[in-house]
């Protein structure tokens, strides 16, 4: 796979038979292109097996009935040919494989062993059982091979995915193939990317078939996707955009300073929390760039007057008032945030709050986990791509589905998938950061989808630097913000 700075479009798997298809249509060979595919297993697995010192390993390749198993039995042949010992267990379909898979069958002269034959001994296994075309739950001989497979000790790849993974949404069919690395041909899918998918494919290699770039709307997270906004030579700090950030009770200040402080650092000019004067006090404390402003949600309403602020952030630690500063944030014209208690209380009323993001136009952000989905929109079905699309679609405001598969989604039906979240970001404070730099990003005038996407992108970043340990404080660091920054920009850390 390439760097994880790298985006990549995804196909699903309706979006990838029509891109075959096209190909065919336009005069493509069917098995040329298994042929292909089969090669770059073949070399690939002959790589590996040369760098780990055992050039001549002995694979066992599995096939399945359809045409992921025609390109088990093609790569079967390759590695043969390049002088590698191996065998084929095969699970054909009823009177043997047929079209491109018969062609491939006819290709593996060799012997192909029933499943239920005893398996010779394998350094490595590849799995071309079933790929992105499985519509059901493994069972039976199926499910019989992959619990063979998973207790074998080899290493695994699998080809175009671990059979068991469903394509399209990362869900496992009954059970599933832990591999230890996947070819995902042409293009990634989305359960490539999606828990609990993900954690079956390893390292993930893209093989190129020769197809032309296949449009999508879905893509995996990454620089390429957006550009991080850097002030012009000319800037002031109101020039950089102006945030408010709602601050909530006396004795729950920490998430809104969080978010203020975050979007701060993500490169807001100027960013001033309003609350009640007890918890300015606290604010006053521990504060010294961030700016204070006292009133209630009517003073918020004021505030977002002044046409120097161009984002606000309602909802970390907001508490009682949340839905009134909500709506002052909805009705102001200016780029908004709502995370935590301003999600919660629209609960059960989308509607409302749907008619308040599309009052006006200006982009609006939602940063719900999943509990806070499940009390806003109800749990929904579907994977987590399924459903942040149906909440941006149901509201109009780009969705940030939060998680370590975290996905952004917009209302045209864009989305993102998360490359690079860590389960070390589920601590205290982590969300309220990550809506802190949207907030800070949305300040800037980023658009709202890629804003969302980058602030995402370098949350998970920046929680990957620091890994075990951190607080959601670190992730406000300025080194190893600056780090991600420029990584983000292409730059080496510290570049000008």
């Amino acid at each position: 796979m390439d760097p994880p700075d790298h985006y990549r479009p995804l196909l699903t798997p309706a979006a990838m038979r029509a891109a075959e298809a096209a190909h065919f249509a336009a005069g493509g060979d069917s098995f040329a292109l298994m042929q292909l595919a089969a090669v770059d297993v073949a070399r690939t697995v002959g790589q590996y097996l040369e760098a780990s010192g055992n050039a001549r390993g002995r694979v066992l390749v599995v096939a399945g009935p359809g045409n992921n198993g025609g390109d088990g039995l093609a790569a079967a042949h390759f590695l043969e040919t390049a002088g590698h010992r191996v065998s084929v267990v095969g699970l054909p379909p009823e009177g043997g494989w047929r079209g491109d898979a018969g062609r491939a069958r006819a290709l593996w002269g060799g012997e192909v062993l029933p499943p239920d034959a005893p398996w010779p001994e394998a350094d490595l296994v590849v799995d071309a059982l079933f790929g992105i075309g499985l519509m059901r739950d493994l069972d039976g001989p199926a499910a019989a091979i992959v619990e063979r497979i998973n207790a074998s000790g080899a290493t695994v790849f699998a080809a175009d995915l671990p059979s068991g993974v469903c394509a399209e949404t990362g869900a496992i069919r009954g059970v599933a193939v832990r591999a230890d690395a996947t070819f995902a041909f042409h293009a990634m899918k989305p359960g490539h990317m999606l828990l609990p998918g993900t954690l079956h494919c390893g390292h993930i290699f893209v093989t190129d078939l020769g197809l032309p770039p296949t449009a999508t709307d879905v893509h995996a997270n990454g620089p390429g996707l957006w550009h991080l906004p850097e002030p012009g030579p000319g800037a002031h700090k109101y020039a950089r955009g102006a945030a408010l950030v709602w601050s909530g009770p006396e004795l729950a200040t920490g998430a809104s300073r969080l978010a203020a402080q975050a979007a701060l650092r993500a490169g807001a000019g100027a960013v001033t929390l309003v609350g009640d004067a007890a918890a300015l006090r606290v604010h006053a404390a521990q504060l010294t760039a961030v700016m204070l402003q006292e009133g209630d949600a009517a003073a918020l309403a004021q505030a977002l007057c002044d046409p120097r602020v161009t984002a606000v952030c309602v909802g970390p630690g907001a508490g009682a008032h949340a839905r009134a500063a909500a709506e002052a944030a909805l009705r102001s014209g200016r780029a908004v945030v709502l995370d935590a208690d301003a999600l919660t209380a629209f609960a059960g009323e989308v509607d409302a709050l749907a008619q308040l993001v599309c009052a006006e136009d200006r982009p609006v952000v939602l940063t719900p986990h999943d509990g806070e989905y499940a009390r806003l929109f109800a749990p929904g079905e579907g994977s987590r791509l399924v459903r942040a699309r149906a909440a941006a679609a149901a509201t109009g405001a780009v969705v940030i589905l939060k998680g370590t598969d975290g996905v952004v989604a917009a209302p045209d039906g864009r989305a993102a998938i998360a490359t690079n979240a860590t389960p070390w970001l589920a601590t205290a404070g982590s969300g309220d950061v990550l809506a802190g730099f949207a907030t800070g990003l949305l300040a800037q005038r980023m658009p709202g989808f890629e804003a969302a996407a980058a602030a995402s992108w370098l949350h998970g970043a920046i929680g990957t630097l620091l890994g075990p340990g951190l607080v959601a404080e670190d992730l406000l660091q300025h080194g190893p913000f600056r780090m991600t920054w420029d990584r983000a920009q292409g730059r080496r850390p510290g570049e000008a």
